[in-house]
């Protein structure tokens, strides 16, 4: 329906002649002029002002945010990227016949994009990113032919890509990732032949990636990461010369690679395939591919040795080969020490077997990050290591290391992250440890380690894990360890042989979640200061000597979830609170001499969540226990105590008025 209307001098009735999406007899700027004012109307928050220039003391083309043609005087532009703008977009945008481009990115517009905006049919580029649009993507969009751009990332969009994407022969990028999309990959996307860009990662997309994908000979960017696709790689798709960036990762999709793919790729920078269900040996023309700066192959089920021609990408920055079938040999290493730029290496997860060469030692001095946990590597640890003085995290957890943790450990002053967890490594915990001073997790867990924890570790004051068990440790608890305030996440020192008393100092730990002292020598009495640990979720106290009661203060943990305090010599009733501890889900009392009423609220209510045998002195709780009834109180009578008490008052009269004389 066409709507026309004579001018009236007042702003107010041309308001109302305006229909949404409907076109003048003889459109003119005065169509913008009023769909603008429409807009700011549909404007609820404009925190910094930014629209407070859209008034009649300038002309609309002045506005900000706003361009005009200079030919008709109508608006081509609208820009009001990151603004913070929440609102929604009027339906009368779709009478801005001239508009070219919208920009409203970064905002918090919400709603629904309106229909109306196909009637845009000189639009070249949709900017509505990172926002919080919902409802399905409007089929009408698919209208606008000269459609350059559609960039709706970041939003709340459900429903299927259009089917009709593909008559947009136009398009050049068409970004929706990071939203709720569902259904396919439209094989309409073939007819795209200008398109550089597809981007539709962090969706629910399923099904195959269609085969036309083939067609899309301009193709740089291929990224649908994080969705459910699945079948076999179309290998058309690796015949797209022009592709820079191919992003599968996290998806169920299979297949051989080819075994030409890095001469047919040659363009290729970032290749992520991680996290999918590949198979097969990975190709050794990969080397080919010498713009290659990330190549993600991990978590799939490649298999046989890793190229060792993987040295001529010089540009290589990431190599990922992680939680693989890959092995057994560590012959690829000699060849990456030419690879100049890494920064990251990791292949744990796999079957490399034997001693780590000396050729770990000629990586790149820029590599922070190595990764090697989860195979069969054995021998000592190679002095060449020292030589990755960037290393930020170093992962060798789970392997056959034997010897000692080496000295020149103490170099690795940006380490972050230490993992020599399941090995055979014996000797002490070398004091140059507190030259760590980054170190945020140190996990030393399952080795042969003896000796106590040096007391250098008290430098370490960015630590929040620390995990020593397992291993042969004894002697009383380095008081530097409780010194460690920056302990947040896990303290874990069970399973060896630390002796004498738990000291106060323990309450230091104020932001600890985890606190594992259990199965060692301790003995004394459990520190009252424990209840100021007020994050603690997890308490495990069980396998030592202490004696005396369960601290009061351990109702102030009004976290916790988990108590074991089993197989220790405590004695006492159980202290009030702890049936008030709202988390609690597990306490374990196993073998200790506790006594008096078992509550019957809270944890105590459910008997799967209670562990109380050995403790035969208990009485009371949910009939499901079957405990003694507990003995009656006998309360002293009323009078009896009224006549004591005139008693006294007597006796204290008598003997002042005997001193008065």
């Amino acid at each position: 329906m066409l709507y026309t209307c004579s001018y009236d001098s007042t702003l107010y009735y041309n308001l109302l002649c305006l229909q949404p999406a409907t076109f003048f007899a003889t459109p003119t700027n005065e169509t913008d002029h009023l769909v603008l004012l429409k807009f700011k109307e549909s404007i609820a928050d404009d925190p910094y002002g930014i629209l407070s220039s859209w008034n009649d003391s300038i002309h609309f083309c002045n506005w900000y945010g706003v361009t005009c043609g200079r030919r008709h005087g109508r608006v081509t532009t609208l820009v009001l990227e990151g603004h913070n703008l929440h609102g929604t977009i009027t339906p009368y945008i779709g009478n801005l016949t001239f508009l070219r481009a919208i920009n409203l990115q970064n905002n918090v517009i919400y709603g629904e994009i309106p229909k109306e905006a196909g009637h845009l049919f000189r639009l070249q580029h949709l900017y509505l990113s990172n926002n919080t649009l919902g409802g399905e993507i409007p089929t009408s969009l698919t209208n606008c032919s000269e459609l350059r751009v559609m960039a709706l990332a970041s939003n709340k969009l459900i429903g299927k890509i259009p089917m009709e994407l593909g008559s947009m022969t136009k398009l050049l990028a068409f970004v929706v990732a990071r939203n709720t999309l569902t259904g396919g990959i439209p094989p309409s996307l073939g007819n795209l032949s200008l398109l550089v860009n597809f981007s539709v990662a962090y969706n629910n997309l399923e099904g195959n990636i269609p085969g036309s994908i083939g067609h899309l000979k301009s193709l740089s960017f291929f990224g649908v990461a994080v969705n459910k696709l699945n079948g076999m790689v179309p290998s058309s798709l690796y015949n797209l010369s022009f592709i820079s960036t191919i992003d599968f990762v996290f998806n169920q999709l299979s297949g051989a690679l080819p075994a030409n793919i890095g001469l047919t790729l040659h363009n290729l920078k970032l290749f992520f395939i991680g996290q999918n269900e590949f198979f097969g040996p990975i190709p050794s023309s990969l080397s080919n591919a010498s713009k290659l700066q990330i190549l993600d192959l991990g978590g799939n089920n490649f298999v046989g040795s890793v190229p060792t021609n993987l040295g001529y990408l010089l540009d290589l920055e990431h190599l990922r080969l992680s939680y693989n079938n890959l092995g057994r040999d560590l012959d690829f290493l000699a060849s990456l020490g030419n690879c100049s730029k890494m920064e990251s290496l990791t292949f744990q997860g796999n079957q490399f077997e034997g001693v780590l060469p000396n050729s770990i030692g000629n990586l790149s001095t820029q590599l922070n990050r190595l990764e090697f946990g989860s195979n069969q590597i054995s021998g000592m640890i190679p002095a060449a290591l020292q030589n990755l003085i960037n290393l930020t995290k170093l992962i060798m957890d789970e392997n056959l290391f034997i010897g000692v943790i080496p000295t020149y450990f103490g170099k690795f002053q940006k380490m972050q992250g230490l993992y020599l967890s399941g090995n055979k490594l014996s000797g002490q915990i070398p004091s140059s440890i507190g030259n760590l001073t980054q170190l945020v997790e140190l996990y030393l867990s399952q080795n042969n380690l003896e000796g106590s924890i040096p007391p250098t570790i008290g430098n370490c004051q960015s630590l929040q894990k620390l995990d020593v068990s397992k291993n042969y440790l004894g002697g009383v608890i380095s008081l530097q360890v409780f010194s460690l305030f920056s302990l947040s996440l896990l303290l874990n020192l069970s399973c060896n042989s630390f002796s004498g008393e738990l000291p106060v100092e323990v309450g230091n730990l104020k932001n600890i979640y985890s606190l594992d002292i259990s199965e060692n020598n301790l003995s004394g009495e459990i520190p009252i200061t424990i209840g100021n640990i007020l994050n603690l979720e997890e308490l495990h106290l069980q396998g030592n000597s202490f004696e005396g009661i369960i601290p009061s203060s351990m109702a102030y943990l009004k976290g916790l979830e988990l108590l074991d305090v089993s197989r220790n010599n405590l004695s006492g009733f159980i202290p009030k609170g702890l049936e008030k501890l709202l988390f609690l889900k597990y306490l374990n009392i196993l073998f200790n001499d506790i006594e008096g009423p078992l509550p019957i609220v809270g944890v105590f209510k459910n008997i799967d969540a209670t562990s109380l045998i050995g403790n035969n002195k208990l009485c009371g709780g949910i009939p499901q226990l079957q405990l003694p009834k507990c003995p009656k109180v006998t309360k002293s009578r009323k009078p009896l105590a009224s006549r004591t008490i005139i008693t006294i008052v007597c006796v204290v009269n008598f003997l002042h008025n005997l001193s008065k004389q």
